[in-house]
């Protein structure tokens, strides 16, 4: 096999699973809406892999239109930075919403009511375009290597590979969270599951905008 091949598919893995894990906007919003709009455990995991598969194509067309028309890796880096502060400040701003809102709910009821779930379905749509817009800095990097060696097949497989695994990893993270979340006793805070819900969001805005993670 190809040592260019190895070194190229190890590092897809190795980075596409290590910027989800450090990132909590990958993994986060989805268990707190989830869980605010009791959704069952496979509607959780669709939804996920929609804003994931969105995700990945958003940055994946990018990085091949910058091929495509020669853009070097710092054109690209400012094109994915002022896609990050448009997203970090969209989930900033949803969280803020969510939570103001959630805050209100709580106060107004003891216990979250059977409109719990058209309610979420109602936010979940905004984090889908987030994540469209969201941009995947690491991919970049990473295709510069067999795009200078101007292997198509290696660009195509890496673009794959780092895809696959990112949505893998997003998946695999949210599910052990929503499970986890069961084994907790939460109950007492149901009638703030909106607020928690929109504050965590705002948490992952912040720590996206603000922490670089």
């Amino acid at each position: 096999m190809n040592q260019d091949f190895v070194i190229l598919t190890v590092t897809a893995i190795s980075v596409g699973f290590i910027h989800v894990l450090t990132g909590p906007d990958h993994y986060l919003p989805f268990v707190a809406l989830s869980k605010s709009g009791r959704w069952s455990f496979s509607k959780t995991m669709w939804f996920t892999f929609i804003c994931g598969v969105g995700h990945m194509l958003g940055a994946v067309a990018l990085a091949f239109i910058g091929i495509r028309f020669g853009l070097m890796v710092n054109k690209l880096a400012a094109i994915e930075s002022i896609r990050g502060e448009l997203a970090s400040g969209m989930l900033i701003a949803f969280g803020l919403v969510y939570f103001v809102w959630g805050l209100r709910q709580a106060f107004k009821k003891r216990s979250l009511g059977p409109d719990a779930e058209t309610t979420v379905n109602n936010f979940s749509w905004i984090l889908v375009i987030i994540f469209v817009l969201g941009p995947c800095e690491p991919l970049i990097p990473i295709l510069m290597y067999p795009t200078v060696s101007g292997s198509l097949t290696n660009i195509i497989w890496t673009a794959g590979i780092f895809s696959g695994v990112t949505l893998l990893t997003m998946m695999g993270a949210v599910a052990v969270l929503y499970r986890g979340v069961d084994l907790l006793p939460v109950n007492r805070l149901q009638r703030c599951a909106h607020a928690l819900a929109g504050g965590t969001i705002l948490f992952c805005g912040i720590a996206v905008g603000f922490l670089g993670l």
